[in-house]
């Protein structure tokens, strides 16, 4: 996926905790209706065009490799500087969205993905360069959206407002306002034919923020591992293929509305995708759970140090306890933990010396070591008073 400068590739924890601090948006009739089908004489003839805005980073090959395989005819536009190779038999459209889409106007496709929309004035100059030539768009928004994780939230739920609409520069305070004013834009331009599809933590092979990762490589380590909070604490997580395929089937469905896009199927608690890790790496790792208020007295933070995890208490209480009935209804599917976990680990295995010497997220091993023995010391000193 391709990400303005400054801005995030998957929702911080401030994002998490609806960082855009005011009145939700009023509910847009048409944009949080019940997922609908076009019906049958809406579809295009002939053969199946997509548009991919982005598509030659970690979202986008996915989404890629899910097209071919179900027969449709490829377009990318993107800037042509993220792995300008890639895709070299696929027709490639270079422009920055920022200054101008004018190289589509007059060009019709079937459907199109947006990965890479951040700011509602690039949805509605894609939409102006488009009008009356794509039959679906498909955004790619993010669980973020929403204004209160405090309690579980389903695609009804209120989102964030910001009280700068024209921002020119994303930030963790309205990163989640500006994907909700994306997916309003496309729907005003579109009503009844956009699928807003809001993913949580997006993991797998080739992401390089290593918010997932982080896991299988340090328990694979093996030793004293830092586990935070409880092993029952909700975790939330999708596999970038599995997302990949899925968005591909709404699009041969020609499902749209609004979607919460993140897995698995059933509860998932940080304890057991710690020990899935262990047992796929076969490592000696040993888990010490430390509770989550200890562990933010020591200054040591939920989803960036110790990703994936949020406490389930206070402002984050149902931040991993999102509702993806819609999606499930639509057909979401999720391949086992235990193959994500290993087909990670063999692609961080394959990555160049520098960059496996220092991930890009979860705690050093100097800071670690440091916290747990600060525990240790703790947990003695209350055993003998």
């Amino acid at each position: 996926m391709k990400v303005p400068p400054g801005a995030p590739s998957a929702p911080s924890r401030r994002e998490f905790l609806g960082a855009a601090a005011g009145a939700a948006l009023a509910g847009v009739p048409a944009l949080l209706s019940l997922a609908k089908t076009r019906p049958p004489d809406e579809a295009p003839t002939g053969k199946k065009t997509l548009l991919i805005l982005g598509g030659t980073r970690f979202l986008g090959p996915a989404l890629v490799g899910a097209a071919r395989k179900s027969g449709w005819t490829l377009t990318l536009f993107n800037r042509g500087k993220s792995n300008p190779g890639l895709f070299p038999d696929l027709e490639q459209i270079h422009g920055d969205r920022n200054e101008s889409t004018k190289p589509l106007e007059g060009r019709k496709w079937d459907a199109v993905v947006d990965t890479s929309g951040y700011f509602p004035r690039q949805i509605r100059t894609a939409m102006e360069s488009l009008k009356g030539n794509v039959g679906q768009y498909v955004f790619i928004s993010s669980i973020s959206v929403y204004a209160d994780t405090s309690k579980p939230c389903d695609e009804a739920s209120p989102v964030a407002t910001t009280p700068d609409e024209n921002a020119q520069k994303i930030t963790n305070e309205n990163y989640g306002a500006l994907k909700a004013l994306c997916e309003q834009a496309a729907e005003k331009a579109m009503p009844g034919r956009v699928t807003n599809i809001r993913p949580g933590l997006i993991v797998g092979p080739d992401d390089a923020s290593d918010r997932f990762t982080y896991w299988p490589v340090r328990v694979a380590k093996g030793g004293e591992v830092l586990a935070p909070g409880a092993p029952t604490d909700p975790v939330q997580f999708i596999d970038v293929r599995d997302l990949g395929e899925w968005t591909i089937r709404l699009l041969d469905a020609k499902v749209t509305g609004v979607f919460n896009a993140t897995g698995p199927a059933k509860p998932l608690g940080i304890g057991e995708l710690l020990d899935t890790c262990k047992a796929v790496s076969a490592s000696d790792a040993k888990f010490t759970w430390v509770p989550a208020a200890w562990l933010e007295e020591k200054k040591v933070q939920a989803w960036s140090d110790l990703p994936v995890w949020l406490p389930p208490t206070g402002e984050t209480a149902g931040a991993n306890s999102t509702s993806i009935a819609r999606a499930l209804a639509k057909g979401l599917t999720f391949r086992p933990l235990a193959v994500t976990v290993k087909e990670t680990l063999d692609w961080w295995a394959k990555q160049p010396k520098e960059r496996q010497a220092k991930l890009k997220a979860g705690l050093s091993a100097e800071r670690e070591a440091e916290v747990l023995k600060a525990w240790r010391e703790k947990s003695a000193a209350k055993a003998g008073s």
